[in-house]
């Protein structure tokens, strides 16, 4: 897979693990509820986002900027010269660089990787959260709940999310991995009204000239 694919799964599609729910805080699942009730009203979405990476000691290793669409099952990443599609079938992930796209099968069911979990219920069997209280960022208020994973194998330990208390969005998610990195994934612009044709989920090599296709599916 991919390391931008792996990436991008890491910060926007947690996964699922069957594992019963310990005693999470009530005040918390009624704020991420809402944030999921709020997104499954939109048919199409377009959000700018930022991801910047930091070592154990603080230090900015490096930020990029990208845009995620998505609609339906369908989602479309763009971020520094990587592009991820998927049409909710097939997965296509390519390296501008390398001028290459690797073609993989999406995986079905609750494991699937996709950028709207981090919109919906990828909460509720995946982590103990609780509310941390209110911020301020600017002049919005923002709701701060921590998330820790029940399933102690994964990369990461804990996981900070600040939710707009106005608009009910997500605005930014701290992953902490077990190693020391932090990785902080920030919502720049968000448009709920997105007119988006399908044909922007699908890979065209057409307009790749000489790309080289590695078809693992």
């Amino acid at each position: 897979m991919n390391k931008i694919l792996t990436l991008v799964a890491l910060l926007i599609g947690f996964g699922s693990v069957n594992i019963s729910q310990a005693q999470s805080d009530p005040a918390a699942k009624q704020i991420l509820d809402g944030v999921s009730a709020k997104f499954k009203t939109f048919k199409a979405v377009q959000s700018g986002f930022t991801l910047k990476v930091e070592d154990g000691k603080g230090k900015v290793q490096g930020e990029k900027s990208g845009v995620v669409f998505m609609k339906g099952g369908k989602y479309r990443v763009n971020i520094s010269g990587q592009e991820i599609y998927s049409d909710g079938t097939n997965v296509w992930t390519y390296d501008k660089g390398a001028n290459e796209v690797t073609i993989t099968k999406m995986e079905g069911g609750q494991n699937s990787l996709t950028p709207q979990k981090l919109f919906t219920n990828f909460y509720d069997k995946d982590f103990l959260y609780k509310l941390n209280g209110e911020k301020k960022v600017g002049n919005r208020q923002m709701q701060e709940i921590e998330l820790t994973p029940i399933d102690k194998s994964k990369a990461f330990h804990k996981v900070y999310l600040l939710v707009d208390k106005a608009q009910k969005s997500i605005f930014s998610a701290k992953i902490l991995e077990k190693n020391g990195n932090v990785y902080t994934y920030t919502v720049s612009n968000f448009n709920g009204k997105a007119v988006i044709p399908d044909a922007q989920f699908v890979f065209d090599k057409k307009k790749y000239p000489g790309v080289e296709e590695i078809d693992l599916r």
